[in-house]
This record gives C-alpha cells, structure tokens and sequence, in this order.
C-alpha cells in the first residue's frame, strides 16, 4: 500500500497549508539528490515531490482526506512528479539552479500562472440552507485594466525588453562550492522578473497591468448545504499572470441557528413539549416543520424522551432529492402548581397508581443515539 501523504511529510492531517509548504521545504532540502548523500535520496524526494503535489492543491487534498490515494489518482494513476513544477520552491531554497535530475529546475518567468483562489463566507438562515437560495455576493479582485489592456503601459507606447537580463528576468552567476561548481540563479533586480521594463507607464493602473474592482455577482446555493460546506465558482478567483488561467472563487457556507430545530446530517431535530395527560393518553398535535405546521401523533403512554419520526421532513440530500426526517424528541412537562380540582384528580391517580418504583436501564442519550445511529 502506498504511505499516507501526511506521513511522509511528518505533519498533522490538519495542518495548514503553511506548515505543509515548511515541511515539504526541509524535506526537500535533505533528500534532493544533488545535494544528499543518502542512497534513497532519490526514492525519498519522488515520495515527498508526489505527497506535496497532492497536499498543496485544496482540490486534490480535499479528495486525498475523503477517499485516500483512490480519490487523486484517477485514469491516470498517481501524480507524475516528474511533470510537476517546484522550481519557484527550489530556488527559494537553494538560490542555485540543479540540472540533471527530471526537469530543470529553471523556469520562465514569463511562463503562464494561474491566478490564485480567493474565498467568500456566505451566510444562510436555516431554511435557506435546507432549501436553497440565489444570493447576491460582493466579490472584490484584480481585473485587467481596460485602458491599457493589462500590459502596464501608456497607451501608444509598449514594455521594452530588459537591459540588464537580455530579457530572460533572471541573472547568473557562477560559484565554487563543496559539491563543485553550481550557478546561482536570483530574480533580475532590474525588472523584478519580467524581462520587461515600463517606461512610461499607464495612468489608469500606475503601471501594474490591473485595477482592483468589485463587483456584485447572483449565486445559487443548492438545498442541503451546511455550515463548513464549500462551493467552488470555476475561474471567479484572481486573473492568472502571462495568459494563465484564472483561480477559482470558493464560498464558504455559514448558517445561522433556528429558533426550534437543530440538524443532524440530513436529520431535523425538535424538542417538543407535552403535557402529563397528552402523553399518557395520547393526542394528536400540530408541530412546525421546515415545510409548514404539520400534524404529529403522540401515542398513549409515551415516555419522556420518546422520539417520533417524521419521515421527509428533513434536509435533502446534496445528491440526490431524497430527504432525510424530522426527529420529534418527547419531553414531558411536569406542572409546578396546580388548582385544588387538580390536586385532588392527582391524589387519586397516585392512589390507583401506587408507589413502587422501578430503575431505568437505558438513559435517553443512549437512545438517541440508536435513531441517529451513533
């Protein structure tokens, strides 16, 4: 079987993505084989290569924790870390460049990147959650600057290329060290890795290419959803540099407590109130629900802490359009004061009813927990 990816990273299955990226730093600073002098540096640094490709990405760790290695590796098998690209992390590690091992380590700065993910907390009340909703959303992001058309520079006028790099927005130097000789390879000073400078740069942006917008935006949120559940938008995040693709938009669903009902999964709990006589003669009532009052039955001689199942009256299934029920959780109210009529009835039922009493084997926690199967 293939080793947990947290594992090999030696981190929590909760870690952030901080600690993913420090612990995949030390890792690979070890076990990179042009720098270790272990025999599996090689095997090793594959390993740690493929858990990161995995863990760093929120799509593919969201699969890798629900479905293990089955959940990233798909029709094609398990990430080819020789297609993967870490060089930005190679040189913030070393400052030089390695050659000789998969793909080299350099890369163009001018090389597409896909703009990076953003997030958005929407809030839900409960039967917004259970049904679904449009709702309107303010997204704030860079855009393309429509004066310059994302290049930076004043219309009329274009970027020259670089002096100082020749265009490559990198510079090199040489150097002796223990392992021999090795090129430092830094971000060219000059143009911060462009390999283009602006000289006259656009007034609508100050040169950056992007203006910082928001806009409002319609979203539906499917029925089912809870709090924790996420929604990606496809492209709704950051513009990608150099032509790459756009991030995605994640909505992060919050909701607010009801007054009455609480949820289990797909379960809607209700905690009803009856009096001695209803439960002990039985009654039939009328109870909220997510869809309206509805009628519920309360059979004779019901305990305290009984629990009546309202089938389909649940929160549906994200999937699916099944639903889940409605719990009904029996609590029997005792009557702190009664009138001289009322005291006299119950004497007599206590007379009639005796006073031995009886232990109870099972509380009604435990008996909740068989319904929600816990």
């Amino acid at each position: 079987m293939p080793r947990d990816y947290y594992e090999i990273l030696g981190i929590p299955r909760g870690a952030s993505d901080g600690e993913i990226k420090s612990a995949f730093r030390n890792l690979a600073r070890r076990y990179h084989p042009d720098v270790s002098q272990e025999a599996d540096a090689e095997e090793r640094f594959k390993e740690i290569n493929e858990a990161y490709a995995v863990l760093s990405d929120q799509e593919k760790r969201a699969a890798y924790d629900r479905f293990g290695h089955a959940g990233v590796q798909g029709a094609g098998g398990v990430p080819d870390w020789t297609t993967m690209d870490f060089s930005d992390i190679f040189d913030e590690l070393f400052g030089f460049g390695f050659g000789g091992f998969g793909r080299s380590s350099r890369r163009s700065r001018n090389a597409p990147r896909r703009g990076q993910d953003l997030q958005y907390r929407v809030h839900l009340n409960f039967n917004e959650a259970v049904f679904g909703a449009d709702k309107e959303i303010e997204i704030t992001r860079d855009e393309p600057c429509e004066t310059c058309r994302g290049s930076g520079a004043k219309p009329g006028t274009s970027p020259t290329r670089c002096s100082t790099c020749n265009g490559q927005g990198e510079v090199r130097q040489s150097r002796q060290t223990i392992l021999g000789s090795m090129v430092q390879v830094t971000t060219c000073p000059a143009c911060g890795g462009k390999g283009e400078v602006i000289t006259t740069p656009c007034q609508g942006c100050s040169g950056r290419g992007r203006v910082r917008k928001t806009r409002k935006k319609v979203v539906t949120i499917p029925a089912g959803v809870d709090t924790g559940t996420q929604i990606r938008l496809t492209g709704e995040g950051q513009p990608g540099a150099n032509g790459g693709p756009p991030g995605n938009l994640y909505l992060i669903i919050q909701v607010q407590p009801h007054k009455y009902f609480r949820r289990r999964e797909n379960n809607i709990l209700l905690d009803l109130n009856v009096n001695v006589s209803q439960a002990t003669l039985g009654d039939e009532v009328k109870v909220p629900t997510v869809d309206g009052e509805a009628v519920l039955r309360i059979p004779a001689g019901t305990q305290p802490g009984k629990i009546i199942r309202m089938r389909g009256k649940g929160v549906p299934h994200l999937r699916n359009n099944s639903r889940g029920d409605q719990l009904v959780v029996i609590n029997v109210g005792i009557p702190k004061t009664l009138s001289e009529d009322q005291r006299e009835l119950f004497q007599k039922l206590a007379e009639s009813l005796g006073t031995e009493v009886t232990p109870q084997e099972r509380g009604f926690f435990d008996k909740l927990k068989d319904v929600l199967g816990g």
